[in-house]
């Protein structure tokens, strides 16, 4: 990396030989800008690439993640209108490097009323619930709907699909009104990034198997796909006799040396005998704030997130982020709000509006996650801490271990946002003695959206 900043990616290219080849940049930023590299404790797969835009594994400015997902949606309603032009990308960089302003600065010029288009969008749990909220609002006119793993009374299950190379593969899709879902309109299928596309194309067979449709797309941060796997998009349009085009804020290809997935679960076991630092009893305290989230207003898209619910949030939000600024408290100066593995969306905006808020705080957005990753303290790796604690829903492949990646005492406040589901004994004992060991901690309980009686 220029100007003397470590690419949290050398570490892993050092000691397993993985390369990142930089394609087209649509977006103005290169693969290596857009991701880092971390070792995954999975014997399917050695290396994790590690986003600095999607705010999952690495506190990011909240500003930044919603620009960059909103940037994407751009990207997708060019496609979907052949008629206009992606806006330029002006600012990514420059908020990828830290410039001052800059991430907002992208998320304002993403925001810039545009004529609504009205399209599905679905987006892939866990890792791109929030990515596909942002590509919805970039159209302004779609319905948004992510696959969840959670089962949820009183929904049916419209389908589901596996994603090959997860280690929880069951993914299921529960919208409330199935007849908004099911419609000949464009669906648009969001994931964070695209290896191959294998899991993209089969929930597009899948879902086309229900209802046929003449046009998708397929949007991700990253695309690595090879020729071989565009060849089997163009194949299966050719098929179904339907459009498939695929948009990505970079391009590119990871380059695997021979036997990098025995040197990785190798790396593992030598590096996983050392303790973690993390592990210390809670120290500070735990405060619950109640933001009043809107009745009725759906805490994400699991069940479905329509215009009418965009508009009623985004009301909301400045009032919501108000009550957080004043529970802070003064001597605030570095701030993580965290999410809740699929809750992505809530948090992030709620995070943005915080940053808003408080113009001199750093304000920084994560979530837990189910993702096993070996965590490494060194600038050239992506993964620099990592908490462990037990789930706190109820999962339907049953409980496990969970996750919180580079959460440290670096932050002086944490605000935990959690649906009412998850906000357990389990959680008390678990994550929140973790989180209270490092900072005061502020627990934002929002209701899971449920069926009206």
């Amino acid at each position: 990396m220029s100007g003397g900043v470590t690419w949290p990616g050398e570490w892993v290219a050092s000691r397993l030989g993985v390369r990142l080849a930089s394609g087209d940049r649509l977006a103005g930023a290169g693969l290596s800008e857009l991701v880092g590299l971390a070792v995954r404790r999975n014997k399917r797969r050695a290396h994790l690439l590690v986003s600095s835009v999607l705010g999952k594994h690495v506190p990011t400015d909240p500003r930044l993640v919603y620009g960059a997902g909103l940037l994407l949606g751009d990207l997708v309603r060019a496609r979907l209108r052949d008629d206009e032009s992606p806006r330029a990308a002006a600012f990514l960089s420059d908020a990828l490097r830290g410039v001052p302003g800059a991430a907002a600065a992208l998320r304002d010029s993403m925001r810039e009323p545009s004529a609504p288009v009205d399209a599905l969008v679905l987006g892939y749990a866990e890792t791109a619930t929030a990515l596909g909220h942002s590509v919805a609002d970039a159209l302004g006119g779609a319905y948004y709907l992510h696959s969840t793993r959670r089962p949820v009374k009183g929904f049916a299950t419209y389908g589901g699909f596996e994603e090959e190379h997860s280690h929880a593969t069951s993914h299921l899709l529960l919208p409330a009104d199935p007849v908004a879902f099911d419609r000949d309109v464009p669906a648009v299928l969001v994931d964070d990034e695209l290896s191959t596309g294998r899991t993209v194309l089969n929930t597009i067979e899948a879902l086309h198997a229900v209802r046929p449709r003449r046009h998708y797309v397929l949007a991700a941060l990253v695309d690595l796909r090879g020729e071989d796997d565009r060849a089997r998009m163009r194949e299966l349009a050719d098929r179904l006799g339907a459009r498939i085009d695929a948009v990505a804020l970079a391009h590119g290809r990871v380059e695997l040396p021979e036997g990098v997935l025995k040197a990785g679960t190798a790396l593992v076991d030598t590096l996983s005998d050392r303790p973690s630092p993390n592990h210390s009893a809670g120290a500070f305290d735990v405060t619950r704030v109640a933001v009043d989230w809107p009745r009725g207003l759906p805490d994400g898209g699991r069940h479905g997130f329509l215009p009418v619910h965009r508009t009623r949030l985004e009301k909301d939000l400045p009032r919501m982020a108000d009550v957080l600024a004043e529970r802070l408290g003064a001597g605030a100066s570095r701030v993580l709000v965290l999410g809740f593995e699929e809750l992505m969306y809530a948090p992030l905006r709620l995070a943005e509006a915080l940053a808003d808020a408080l113009p001199d705080v750093d304000v920084r957005y994560s979530t837990t996650t189910r993702s096993p990753v070996l965590a490494v303290d060194d600038p050239g790796y992506a993964i620099r801490t990592r908490l462990a604690f037990p789930s706190h829903d109820e999962p339907s492949d049953g409980p496990g271990e969970r996750y919180a990646y580079n959460v440290s005492s670096a932050f002086d406040r944490i605000v935990f946002v959690v649906d009412d589901v998850g906000d357990t004994e389990e959680l008390a004992h678990g994550l929140l003695e973790r989180l209270r060991a490092l900072a005061p901690v502020l627990l934002v309980p929002v209701p899971a959206y449920r069926r009206e009686a």
